[in-house]
């Protein structure tokens, strides 16, 4: 069994905790150098798993978290923009206000995530699961939403212009007259 990143620290000393935590901030630091150009190198958080963790407002921009377990983590105000974050597990995930442009969020694990005004201009989310998420008031133009869930999805106020739907679940999803580019019938 996977066990979370908070299930993990719970069986280890605290000494082995600071180990496993000044690792994460090493990964973490190292990207933000490379990310402005003095060394360091591009975060690979791969299968890693960061369920129940804490990244409000970190820079993850073009890092690679492909598989990575991000369920119930909050990454309120993070920059996601042009990380691969193909497979990823972002289940009941803060993402308010967060930077996902360009983002490859194809074959993700979005269910009950929390997206309220978050900019996915551009990002690929070709079947993904968005069953029950709050896209309420995000920026979802020329985004590729094919063959993705969006059952039971809140769409009041997103934008959806230049979007493609093609074989896109909008089952039970709340769309209202403030919800751009998605005729109402």
């Amino acid at each position: 069994m996977n066990k979370n990143i908070t299930d993990q620290l719970n069986e280890l000393s605290f000494n082995e905790i600071d180990e496993v935590m000044d690792n994460i901030r090493k990964v973490l630091d190292n990207h933000r150098m490379w990310l402005v150009g003095l060394g360091g190198e591009r975060a690979n958080l791969s299968n890693t798993n960061l369920s129940n963790t804490n990244l409000i407002d970190a820079n993850l921009r073009d890092a690679n978290l492909s598989g990575a377990d991000l369920s119930n983590t909050n990454l309120r105000g993070t920059n996601l923009s042009n990380t691969n974050l193909i497979g990823a597990d972002l289940s009941n995930a803060n993402l308010i206000g967060a930077d996902l442009r360009g983002a490859n969020l194809s074959h993700t694990n979005l269910i009950d995530a929390n997206l309220i005004g978050a900019n996915l201009i551009g990002a690929d989310l070709i079947d993904a699961d968005l069953y029950g998420t709050n896209l309420s008031g995000a920026d979802l133009s020329n985004t590729n939403l094919r063959g993705a869930d969006l059952s039971d999805a809140n769409l009041i106020g997103a934008d959806l212009s230049g979007t493609d739907l093609s074989n896109t679940n909008l089952i039970g999803a709340i769309i209202d007259h403030t919800t751009i580019g998605v005729t109402m019938a």
